[in-house]
């Protein structure tokens, strides 16, 4: 009887540790994966951070061209923000860390709500919600981004 209970200390933690220890930490893992949606965008030649509080975007640029119509939306890695365009003269600007894990690049957008993947946490648009929202003007095409 106690080597029945010696093996079954020492076999079962890895066994249940293989078959749902594994799924679960990736499931919660906050690294950012390599592989991005097609709302992403990673190089930044055209954004230019005048200071570290203060960040222009311009519009014109083929990488943003999603915002270009009202609930288009893009998640801007290099810079760790969401975008949302809400009417002609309204851009909104979230950070894009998952306020549940951290997740930055695993975003989906319906019109209203930011999902993040990892879990299938939803946010809202609005800068009342769980995503830190960020003071954003909108000059013709140039958008400035305020941090501070």
């Amino acid at each position: 009887m106690k080597n029945r209970r010696d093996f079954l200390k020492t076999a079962c933690k890895p066994v249940v540790l293989a078959t749902l220890g594994i799924p679960l930490i990736e499931a919660c893992s906050t690294d950012e994966e390599t592989e991005m949606n097609s709302n992403s965008v990673d190089n930044d030649q055209t954004a230019q951070n005048n200071n570290s509080s203060k960040l222009e975007i311009n519009l014109d640029d083929d990488r943003f061209k999603d915002l270009k119509q009202v609930s288009g939306w893009l998640n801007f890695t290099s810079e760790n923000i969401l975008l949302v365009r809400i009417s002609d003269d309204e851009i909104r600007v979230f950070d894009n860390a998952c306020p549940h894990q951290g997740a930055r690049n695993r975003w989906s957008f319906d019109g209203s709500n930011f999902t993040c993947s990892n879990h299938g946490n939803s946010y809202a648009a609005n800068c009342s919600g769980s995503l830190r929202c960020y003071e954003a003007t909108l000059n013709g095409n140039i958008l400035t981004v305020d941090f501070s």
